[in-house]
């Protein structure tokens, strides 16, 4: 449930992609599962058909099958590779007639439902839009007269590093985050919007919105540490062009199969903010 940024990536982006997202519902299950139970006591029943807009691996995909077991999901996304990567999933999971793809870039066009949805989920996809009041619209159009639509969103990435890190002097990962928020914010333009005025504006009655400061620490999940890894390494190419010659140093160290690694670290924890709101339409 986070970092969809492959509207327009190569395959080895999408690969990276992938993992990261895979990564990220595995470390951040419990989260997940919290937002899922809140969805099932704000949704009006019957809630039979599932819309995921910027579905990626298919974490809310199967979250969302999983906490509404009579439902079926379509799953959009830009990406065809994250849309078989899901569809492979689903089919392991047992739930292949259950979901049906659809490949749709949401700044071009919304795509065609055959007929209303009860409950439509965006995870940490509606701060890429061009113009995300236009979606919330069309969104709200094709929900049900009682129909909810849930929006999570994210700070950034997550962190991973003790505070006193960096060759020299500390503050390592706060320089990195620094760089990448600058990033955002030119590139990004909705990533802090106020979601809440924004579905009012589009008709939504915003039932739920709450901030979650997640901290994980010891024990970790087991896929914690590769998880670390594969977001430094994405990050890899823009910081290292950015930062100064100690700090790719301790980047590099990070990253390499040694005493150093994120892979060899036991002093890893996961930090991160995400925000959920719910809201139906009346």
């Amino acid at each position: 449930m986070a970092h969809h940024e492959h509207q327009h990536s190569t395959a080895a982006d999408d690969a990276t992609q992938l993992e990261m997202l895979d990564l990220d519902a595995e470390v951040l299950h419990e989260h997940l599962a919290e937002i899922t139970a809140s969805l099932r006591e704000l949704a009006a029943p019957p809630v039979r058909r599932v819309l995921d807009l910027g579905s990626g691996s298919g974490t809310g995909t199967f979250a969302l099958l999983d906490g509404f077991e009579a439902a079926t999901a379509i799953a959009v996304d830009a990406s065809e590779p994250m849309l078989a990567h899901l569809a492979e999933k689903a089919a392991a999971r047992g739930v292949g007639d259950r979901v049906r793809t659809v490949q749709a870039d949401l700044d071009e066009s919304f795509p065609r439902l055959d007929g209303p949805i009860d409950l439509a989920w965006a995870s940490a996809s509606m701060h890429h839009l061009s113009d995300p009041a236009r979606v919330l619209s069309e969104v709200f159009a094709a929900l049900r007269p009682g129909g909810l639509l849930a929006v999570a969103e994210l700070e950034g990435f997550p962190r991973f590093l003790p505070d006193d890190l960096g060759f020299g002097r500390p503050g390592f990962e706060q320089r990195c985050h620094d760089l990448l928020a600058a990033k955002r914010a030119e590139h990004l333009p909705h990533i802090s919007a106020d979601w809440r005025t924004l579905l009012a504006e589009a008709g939504f009655t915003v039932a739920a919105d709450r901030t979650f400061d997640i901290h994980l620490s010891a024990p970790l999940p087991a896929a914690t540490a590769r998880y670390a890894e594969v977001t430094l390494r994405r990050m890899h190419p823009f910081l290292a062009a950015r930062l100064d010659a100690d700090d790719v140093a301790t980047l590099d160290t990070l990253l390499a199969d040694g005493p150093g690694g994120v892979l060899h670290r036991d002093d890893l924890a996961v930090r991160t903010t995400r925000t959920f709101l719910a809201a139906t339409r009346p």
